[in-house]
């Protein structure tokens, strides 16, 4: 029995999620499989792996297939390098504590590496939204001085007509008050 290492569709239209799981070949997409390892969501930046990596390392030494999709997600965890250095120390090349050295240096660099990449994308997205309130801002600016100049012209022009219509019937009551 070929067995293969895969994702299996779940979520909503547009959004979805997958389960890695492990399953025979012939198994349908979302159909019966023998083993859930965990969770893929590629909505999120970066997209989000989860899964049990000790499960996927027994997996692959026992000889399952991962899809090129998976095999990417193990490589970028590191399974793959681990399953590499394994192999090392069963053919004698390394000691098994060589090995896992030099994978707990090479874990610790990539997790700060995609801690960095993280930060980096959250600090640029505020930096965007600071950008972009500073740019409102000045555009309501400019929008509410155009308001006060318009209705400072308003009153200088209605100022003028206003007295011209005041003045001649000042005039009138003091005549009457003459007589």
């Amino acid at each position: 029995m070929a067995v293969k290492i895969r994702l299996a569709r779940r979520g909503r239209k547009k959004a979805a999620i997958y389960d890695i799981v492990v399953a025979d070949a012939r198994a349908p997409r979302d159909g019966r499989f023998i083993e859930k390892l965990g969770v893929y969501n590629p909505n999120t930046n970066p997209a989000s792996i989860d899964f049990n990596e000790d499960k996927a390392f027994q997996w692959l030494m026992n000889g399952a297939q991962p899809t090129d999709t998976v095999k990417a997600m193990l490589s970028y965890r590191g399974i793959l390098y681990r399953k590499h250095l394994q192999v090392g120390v069963i053919k004698g090349a390394i000691s098994q504590e060589t090995a896992d050295s030099r994978f707990t240096d090479w874990k610790t660099t990539k997790e700060a590496a995609v801690e960095s990449k993280r930060t980096a994308l959250g600090t640029a997205k505020e930096t965007a939204r600071q950008a972009a309130l500073a740019a409102e801002t000045k555009v309501k600016e400019a929008r509410a001085e155009a308001i006060r100049q318009r209705e400072a012209e308003k009153a200088a022009a209605n100022a003028p007509a206003a007295e011209a219509t005041e003045t001649p019937a000042e005039g009138g009551e003091s005549t009457e008050e003459q007589a």
